[in-house]
C-alpha cells in the first residue's frame, strides 16, 4: 500500500511540473466545437433524442445482464442485421464501444501462434488487442505498405493478421484500402482494419472507407452516428466465433437497448446525409489548405492537425481559438509524438466560419 502510494504521488508530482495534469471539463456551450467527433451533427438530432427516449420507453432503462444471459433484446439482431446490410458484409456483432470491440475480438482472434502485424500510429485499442492476446506484434511504419510487405515477406507466418485504420485520428490521414488487400491476399493474411472515423463521413451512403474484402471491419456508433456502441462486420462463422470468445462481449453488461433503437434510427439518417458529407469536405479542403507547413500536412480528410514547436505553443494556439470563439484542444505527449492542436471538423460549420479558421491558422 506504501508503495503504491508513494508511485501515485511521484506520478502526480510529475504530471504537474511538467504541465500534463490532466482534467476533466464539460465543453463551454459559449464555443463553436472543433474537437468533438460528432462529424455530422447527429448527437443532438431530434429524430435521434426521439428515438433514445422511445427506446427507454419500449426496453426500461438498462439491459440488466450480459446479451448471452438475460440482456439480448430482439432489437441487437435487427440493427446487426441493418449495420451488415448497409456495409455489404454478412454480419454484424455489437459491442459497447470501440475500445471493447477492438480488445475483445483481436484477444479472441489471435493467440500465441499468430504473428500480428500492426501500424506504427494504429489506436492504443488495437494495440492492447493484440498484447492481450499473446501474439507476436509487428510494427510496420505508418501506411507504409513496402515496408509491410517486407515484414510478411519475412516472417513468412502460417497465421498473419495485418491491423490498421482507415483514417488515422490524430493525423487524419487515410491508409492505401487497395494496397492492404493485395498484401492480404499475396499473403493469406487476415485484414483487420477500423473504420471508426471514415463511418459516416465517406463512400456511398455513408458506408465509410474499409474495403469490404477486409475480413473485419470495425464500426462506431460514437463518431459520426452520433450514440455510443460499436459493431465488427465479418462472416457469419467469425460473428458466431467472436460471440463465443470475445471476452468483452461475453462477460460484459448489455448495453442500454435504446441506444439500439436510436442506432437504427441514425444508419438511416446518415444514408440519406450526402449533402451534409459534401459540405464537410468543403470546409476540410478550406482549411487544410490554410496550413502554411504543407510538408507536415498528412491530412486529406476533416481531421486536421496544426503541428506545435512544443507542448506550450501547442496549450497557447488552443487559447487563441477559445478567445475567436471556438473550442479546440492540445494534443500533446505520451498520446503524439508532435505536439499539435486538432481540428475535428463537422458539417455545422459554416462558409463564413471555416474562413475564419483558415485565418486563424493562416495568423499562427
Amino acid at each position: 500500500m506504501q508503495a503504491f502510494t508513494k508511485q501515485v504521488e511521484n506520478f502526480l508530482l510529475h504530471a504537474e511540473k511538467t504541465n500534463r495534469l490532466r482534467s476533466l471539463e464539460a465543453p463551454p456551450e459559449n464555443l463553436i466545437d472543433l474537437c468533438s467527433n460528432d462529424y455530422l451533427g447527429l448527437a443532438k438530432h431530434r429524430r435521434i433524442k426521439d428515438a433514445l427516449k422511445t427506446g427507454v420507453d419500449l426496453y426500461g432503462g438498462g439491459s440488466t445482464a450480459s446479451r448471452l444471459v438475460r440482456g439480448h433484446r430482439g432489437i441487437f439482431a435487427q440493427v446487426e442485421r441493418q449495420t451488415a446490410e448497409w456495409l455489404g458484409g454478412e454480419a454484424a456483432l455489437f459491442f459497447a464501444n470501440g475500445y471493447a470491440a477492438n480488445v475483445g475480438a483481436l484477444s479472441a482472434i489471435c493467440d500465441s501462434s499468430y504473428v500480428a502485424f500492426i501500424d506504427r500510429l494504429a489506436h492504443a485499442s488495437l494495440v492492447d488487442g493484440v498484447r492481450l492476446s499473446g501474439a507476436q506484434k509487428v510494427y510496420f511504419r505508418h501506411n507504409d505498405m513496402q515496408h509491410l510487405g517486407e515484414l510478411l515477406a519475412k516472417h513468412r507466418a502460417t497465421k498473419a493478421i495485418i491491423i490498421t485504420e482507415s483514417l488515422f485520428s490524430m493525423d487524419g490521414d487515410m491508409a492505401p484500402a487497395g494496397a492492404l488487400i493485395d498484401l492480404k491476399t499475396k499473403f493469406d493474411a487476415l485484414l483487420y482494419i477500423d473504420d471508426a472515423h471514415g463511418i459516416g463521413v465517406y463512400g456511398d451512403a455513408g458506408c465509410g472507407l474499409s474495403p469490404r474484402e477486409a475480413d473485419f471491419r470495425v464500426i462506431t456508433f460514437g463518431k459520426a452516428l452520433g450514440l455510443e456502441g460499436a459493431a465488427i462486420v465479418c462472416s457469419d462463422a467469425s460473428r458466431s466465433y467472436l460471440l463465443h470468445n470475445a471476452r468483452t462481449f461475453v462477460f460484459s453488461t448489455a448495453p442500454m437497448p435504446a441506444i439500439l433503437h436510436a442506432a437504427a434510427v441514425a444508419i438511416e439518417l446518415v444514408k440519406g446525409m450526402q449533402g451534409e458529407r459534401e459540405r464537410l469536405q468543403q470546409v476540410s479542403a478550406t482549411i487544410r489548405n490554410a496550413v502554411k507547413d504543407a510538408a507536415r500536412m498528412k491530412s486529406s480528410s476533416h481531421i486536421v492537425p496544426l503541428i506545435c514547436e512544443s507542448e506550450a505553443a501547442a496549450l497557447e494556439l488552443a487559447g487563441r481559438f477559445a478567445a475567436a470563439g471556438f473550442h479546440t484542444r492540445a494534443i500533446r505527449p505520451p498520446t503524439v509524438k508532435e505536439s499539435r492542436v486538432r481540428l475535428s471538423l463537422n458539417s455545422n460549420l459554416t462558409a463564413e466560419q471555416a474562413a475564419q479558421i483558415a485565418g486563424l491558422i493562416g495568423a499562427a
